[in-house]
């Protein structure tokens, strides 16, 4: 009875079962289960055999598992790192957060919609799967659009009607695909034979969509809300809180980022004096800054790509000379590896196209390739369209963001921290840390000489510099002062002198992502003091070496966390 006892103290009863020792574990393993498709897109192919179960009750379920995790990290015997209970507890919060305080399972259509329009497609995109096994997940998947679509009318009170119209959108997209094309791409991809029942299983999903689409056109659109993304103070404040896990508010955020707004505009300033007086030593210096600045900046743009051909090459070269560099200078270990492709992005990417990205390869994702897609424009549009378009993606500003996007940021710190033996981090990252460190590894790279001697490479530096900032300004300007999108732009191309390609998609990013916007202000500035700090405890003995890889080996984690790390570890 002793023995039993004590077994039995180890475990906590929760609504999805018993804790573990390891909470971690528990989650992540209970995560899966409620989150199937982002388990799936990080890598873990197991969780293809799964999908989304949005019930009331399984919702409940989840919520209670939630708090239950909070309240077993509030215990201080908890048995778990530190830091990836501080990130588990930032994650179950945001959790409670999104289906207890902002319900979201009553207010977002689109929260349903889109997991019933992916169901079938992603099985057809597994090639992994074997044929039998596609068409066992075909069925499943069937029945699975049947209960959401069940789920979602039990469950939704009140819409936005930007929400009901794209929910709309996605539900007659998919309808469409079962009644028009399903049985086309079965037999295409050699799935003739599935399950039995199938056509019934069709019938009874297609039946549900449509009347999800009939209560949906009906009843919730007799009572949706404007469509108003505005967060207004108290409720930014409040997701800022929990996206930084600090008791930093919108007003001291503004205050921050304005000053470090006219701080750089000092910077550039003086780079421009110096670049004009060098480069143009008969010319007589414009008496006003900003004329001094543009005149640099407008140099700046005039070294441009002519064409995408063009662009991928000279990418292609810049990655090479910054693996050269860091190698040379010995800034950090370089991974063994190379698991990187650069390519064009393709037109069917839409407005993603026009300003490029990183598909970092998942985390548990066994082929573990990320491939930077480099911006493009149709050669069929006008040309002065085109030679606009290039200029705001000029060389000098290649050659400094090559160290924001591959070496030593976003490419090589994913690649390295893949390696971590911490699942928490990669699965739930602390966000400030990913812009932050590309951000912060830009002005590493460019003091310890990359580009020496090029005034208009650390200009554009500045002037990405000042890009963080001004996203998180206007982030707080839109959702707690109220400016409208003609504010936001005037604001960020005259005052932040932002190239007009990046000042035209900002309005969008503050609309749908206003605490990521400030990642890269703020955890740049924050790796920026950690980095000043050690170099003032250590003096001589600092090594930025070690510095550089310690951070990447620890993995995405709250960047104040390294000061004691930092403490216990010796960089000589």
């Amino acid at each position: 009875m002793k023995t039993f006892t004590g077994i039995w103290l180890l475990l906590i009863l929760t609504p999805f079962g018993l804790f573990s020792q390891d909470l971690g574990e528990d989650y992540i393993l209970e995560w899966k289960k409620f989150h199937p498709s982002k388990a799936l897109n990080l890598g873990m192919r197991p969780s293809v055999f799964q999908y989304e179960d949005r019930s009331n009750g399984t919702i409940i379920k989840w919520l209670g598992f939630n708090e239950r995790i909070l309240t077993e990290l509030s215990a201080t015997n908890s048995n778990i790192d530190p830091i990836d209970g501080r990130l588990l507890r930032v994650k179950a919060q945001s959790e409670v957060d999104k289906w207890k305080t902002l319900s979201e399972h009553t207010t977002s259509l689109r929260l349903y919609s889109k997991l019933i329009k992916k169901a079938i497609i992603s099985v057809f995109k597994a090639d992994y799967l074997l044929s039998s096994e596609k068409s066992i997940l075909i069925c499943d998947r069937l029945t699975a659009i049947t209960e959401l679509a069940k789920a979602a009318q039990s469950n939704l009170k009140q819409v936005s009607k930007i929400d009901l119209e794209k929910g709309l959108e996605d539900l007659g997209s998919l309808s469409d695909f079962l009644q028009k094309d399903l049985e086309k791409q079965l037999q295409s991809n050699g799935l003739s034979k599935t399950c039995k029942g199938l056509y019934l299983k069709l019938t009874i999903a297609i039946q549900s969509v449509e009347e999800l689409k009939k209560f949906s056109t009906s009843t919730l659109k007799k009572n949706t809300l404007e469509s108003v993304s505005i967060l207004g103070e108290q409720e930014y404040d409040r997701r800022l809180s929990l996206y930084t896990d600090s008791n930093l508010t919108s007003k001291k955020l503004a205050e921050m980022a304005l000053a470090e707004i006219q701080t750089v505009k000092g910077l550039m300033n003086e780079v421009s004096r110096k670049y004009i007086t060098e480069t143009y030593p008969d010319k007589a210096l414009p008496k006003n800054d900003l004329e001094i600045i543009n005149l640099a900046l407008s140099d700046m743009e005039k070294d441009a790509p002519i064409s995408a051909t063009d662009y991928l090459q000279f990418w292609k070269q810049l990655a090479n000379s910054a693996i050269k560099f860091i190698k040379e200078k010995d800034i950090a270990t370089l991974p063994k590896n190379n698991t990187l492709n650069i390519q064009t992005a393709s037109e069917s990417a839409g407005a993603a196209a026009r300003i490029g990205w990183v598909a970092s390869a998942p985390p548990f994702d066994p082929n573990p390739v990320t491939t930077l897609n480099l911006p493009s424009i149709p050669e069929t549009l006008p040309i002065q369209e085109q030679i606009d378009f290039w200029a705001s993606f000029n060389k000098p500003f290649n050659r400094m963001i090559v160290i924001h996007e591959l070496y030593p940021g976003h490419y090589m710190q994913l690649k390295i921290s893949r390696e971590t033996p911490h699942p928490i981090r990669m699965l739930f990252p602390y966000g400030i840390y990913i812009e932050g460190w590309a951000t912060f590894a830009e002005k590493v790279v460019l003091d310890a000489g990359w580009e020496s001697g090029n005034s208009l490479t650390y200009l554009a530096h500045l002037r990405k510099r000042l890009e963080n900032a001004n996203r998180a300004y206007t982030s707080v300007k839109v959702h707690c002062t109220e400016w409208n999108q003609e504010h936001v732009l005037k604001f960020s191309t005259e005052t932040s002198l932002l190239a007009p390609q990046f000042a035209k998609s900002l309005w969008g990013r503050i609309m749908n992502s206003p605490m990521q916007l400030t990642s890269y202000y703020l955890g740049g500035t924050q790796f920026t003091k950690l980095l000043k700090t050690e170099k003032e405890r250590l003096g001589n003995n600092f090594n930025l070496k070690l510095f550089m890889d310690t951070v990447m080996k620890a993995g995405p984690i709250p960047i104040d966390e390294f000061y004691p790390i930092f403490k216990n570890t010796k960089l000589q």
